[in-house]
């Protein structure tokens, strides 16, 4: 099989022959149908700092990608819940049911969890392996396109929704204008946030979400606009009831805990390339009743359950984040435009079969 491949520890990747994987008796083998650029996949494959820290030079060689949908064609022995032909996406976190997070229903993180392209190789190929516990079976009405694009859009759900989902009728601030923080705009506004703002950088996605419900937006990169005392404005004076930090930037996090109003809550999302980040200890959290909810991945399976309805339910439009399908072997076109400043991109989609690529194109009439 063809696989984008990490092969060195310096930026870039390389578009390899591979052996098909062989399964495990708890895994089946996936034909991947469509597969979408993460920002942990940029992360990687520029090879900064966190990269090095966390997968290191002694793992390559190494397949990228976890964002994926694709069709189970052989499943191991000890497989009971899936299927041959079941069309799934993947849970990304792979738990260690003999971690204590497993045990208390925390499957999402854990000590021995593994994450898919990360840990181990990913999904940036004509197939891939996984577990069986992390597969989750789609609609087979649900667009390869669109498919591929849950684990984000599960990102997005968890960090708006916290852990008890009690937002209606509240205000956010969303910081940050990648893909992840446009799907949370609509998520807020399908929620029934009444107060919708996010800060970002580029006219191209600061658009998408315009489109996506956002009720306003705000430049980071504007010296003449106080960002702070705008959103306090929006909020009688207050500050919003719940930031969602998207960025992983020290600005970010200097700003979002002053826009949050006392006894708020931070969603704390974004990655940094470089950390420890300074926080304002004492007058952002303490004295402020500051909750701070670490989103690392998504519920399993409550986020993939709720996002399954939100698509299903035709009140959650996701299509303007998606704004570029390529070939598996564009990859290269993929992360460029990911990395390029200003942004001229949101969600990439990449398809190993040009047929699947050409059908896609056909449902968005492109």
């Amino acid at each position: 099989m063809k696989a984008i491949v990490k092969t060195t520890p310096a930026p870039g990747a390389e578009f390899l022959e591979k052996a098909l994987p062989q399964i495990a008796p708890d895994q089946v083998l996936i034909k991947v149908r469509a597969t979408s650029i993460c920002g942990t996949d940029v992360h990687i494959y520029k090879w900064d700092p966190w990269a090095q820290g966390r997968i290191g030079e002694k793992r390559l060689p190494q397949i990228l990608g976890h964002e994926v949908a694709g069709d189970v064609v052989e499943v191991g022995a000890h497989v009971k819940r899936i299927k041959l032909g079941d069309y799934i996406s993947a849970e990304t976190h792979i738990y260690h049911p003999g971690d204590l997070t497993a045990l208390l229903g925390q499957f999402h993180i854990g000590e021995r969890m593994k994450i898919l392209g990360v840990d181990c190789d990913g999904a940036f190929a004509e197939y891939f392996a996984v577990p069986e516990s992390v597969c989750w079976i789609n609609d087979p009405a649900l667009p390869p396109e669109v498919a591929t694009v849950q684990e984000p859009l599960g990102n997005a759900t968890y960090t708006v929704l916290g852990e008890d989902a009690d937002v209606a009728g509240k205000s956010v601030v969303i910081l940050g204008d990648g893909p992840a923080a446009l799907l949370a705009v609509g998520v807020a506004r399908v929620c029934g946030l009444t107060s919708i703002g996010l800060v970002g950088k580029y006219d191209f996605n600061l658009d998408i979400a315009k489109k996506m419900g956002a009720d306003y937006v705000l430049y980071a990169n504007d010296p003449d606009v106080d960002r702070v005392a705008f959103v306090k404005e929006q909020t009688g004076g207050y500050g919003t009831d719940i930031v969602c930090e998207m960025a992983g930037s020290q600005q970010a996090l200097d700003e979002g805990f002053k826009m949050l109003r006392r006894g708020g809550r931070f969603s704390a999302f974004g990655i940094a390339s470089q950390s420890p980040l300074l926080i304002d200890y004492n007058n952002g959290i303490v004295f402020k009743g500051a909750q701070i909810y670490g989103i690392n991945g998504r519920k399993m399976f409550d986020t993939w359950y709720r996002v399954r309805n939100f698509l299903a339910s035709g009140r959650l439009d996701i299509s303007p984040v998606i704004t570029h399908m390529l070939t598996l072997d564009q990859y290269v076109t993929g992360f460029d435009l990911m990395i390029t400043r200003p942004r001229a991109s949101a969600k990439i989609v990449l398809f190993p079969d040009p047929a699947e690529l050409e059908a896609a194109k056909q449902r968005r009439k492109l």
